[in-house]
């Protein structure tokens, strides 16, 4: 995810200070990861200077003076040109854990058992998420589906594995 086009994305709906945009980003993005306070401020910093955002006013108070950010047309346009963007697919080719896999079997260790504790990990994993869906509002549940879908994927793949051992164990030897 690019921090700085989501902070400019959030600033399009209209200015605001950095503790206003770590709160909206929190709110609708960092469920699991939120955005710590030195790095709104240090991405800000860095939008300013490429002239992707504007100070839109300063506040003084009685701590530090607050600025307010305001989106650029420049950043608008960086924005649109961002979103039209389509993501690079992430292939896996070169997971950890297949990497696991080769390296249990090439070291004489027991890859089903690796099998079967990485399908325990993951079912687990599912129930979390399942639970966190019927709870969460609709954005909630689109990311849980996404990781989701995800899971089951690699799951398909732990189970075509586990179906392969042997072959695979033969071939890595040789």
């Amino acid at each position: 995810m690019s921090i700085g086009h989501t902070l400019l994305g959030l600033l399009e709906t209209g200015p605001r200070h950095g503790y206003d945009l770590k709160r909206a980003f929190d709110e609708k993005f960092g469920h699991d990861r939120p955005l710590h306070y030195g790095q709104v401020y240090s991405t800000m910093s860095r939008l300013l200077k490429h002239g992707l955002v504007e100070v839109d006013g300063i506040e003084s108070g009685g701590g530090p003076d607050r600025k307010r950010y305001a989106i650029t047309d420049a950043g608008v346009t960086d924005v649109e040109s961002w979103l039209a963007r389509p993501e690079k697919p992430e292939p896996y080719l070169q997971s950890t854990l297949y990497t696991k896999v080769v390296l249990a079997l090439l070291t004489g260790r027991d890859a089903t058992e690796l099998l079967d504790v990485q399908r325990a990990e993951h079912l687990r994993l599912m129930r979390t998420l399942t639970a966190r869906k019927t709870k969460g509002d609709l954005a909630d549940q689109l990311v849980c589906d996404h990781a989701l879908f995800h899971l089951e994927a690699d799951l398909r793949w732990l189970e075509l594995t586990a179906a392969r051992l042997d072959r695979l164990a033969q071939e890595i030897r040789r």
